[in-house]
């Protein structure tokens, strides 16, 4: 499935940010750092234009982003029950998503996809298979992230533990696939739970990425 609804302006912003990233982390010459300090507040003034973030924040983001612009890595469980999806609701827009974040450093995957979904649901899971890693930017998440994002979806096996909300999510459930709540649109969409609930039924399915 593509998604070709994401505007030109978002590529071009972290494009700018990554170039003036970069070259901060390898330019020698203050001449050369000067130039990319204005290409990385440029990018910041496009982004806090075009969305709800303020310059400030968006700024700050930007500015926290030290040494060869790379992506970040976003991980999400599915965990399923007959044909019901696990999720949980968000305290910070109040709709659902998988269970996940961001990974840490000195963290295997496995071990982040894990914890992240012990974090948020108080259930011990063990990641069975990887699903698929996808490019944020092309899966038609809104809003709009400062940061350049892959995703990775793993299927989870729980193996103990019970439901308990944390300070992110304030209820968990398992939903009927074909009758899924308002999601989280920043963090998970349909087409994302439905081909984590394909690979589920079908686990010799090969991992899918962009």
């Amino acid at each position: 499935m593509s998604f070709s609804n994401k505007p030109r302006w978002i590529e071009w912003a972290k494009k700018i940010q990554s170039i003036a990233q970069t070259g901060l982390h390898y330019s020698n010459s203050e001449f050369d750092r000067q130039r990319y300090e204005q290409l990385n507040q440029i990018a910041a003034e496009i982004f806090a234009e075009q969305t709800e973030y303020s310059f400030k924040k968006i700024k700050n983001i930007f500015d926290n982003q030290t040494g060869h612009a790379t992506p970040r890595i976003d991980v999400r469980g599915a965990a399923f029950k007959d044909n019901k999806v696990l999720l949980v609701r968000e305290t910070s827009d109040e709709k659902w998503t998988l269970p996940g974040g961001w990974a840490d450093p000195f963290e295997t995957l496995s071990e982040s996809i894990e914890r992240e979904f012990f974090e948020e649901t108080g259930y011990k899971v063990k990641l069975k298979k990887i699903v698929a890693i996808y490019d944020r930017d092309k899966r038609g998440h809104f809003p709009p992230h400062p940061y350049h994002v892959y995703k990775i979806f793993g299927i989870c096996e729980i193996i103990d533990g019970k439901p308990a909300i944390s300070f992110e999510t304030d209820a968990i459930e398992f939903f009927d696939i074909n009758k899924l709540p308002a999601l989280s649109s920043g963090r998970i969409n349909e087409f994302e739970i439905i081909k984590c609930y394909e690979h589920y039924l079908n686990p010799e399915k090969p991992t899918e990425f962009d």
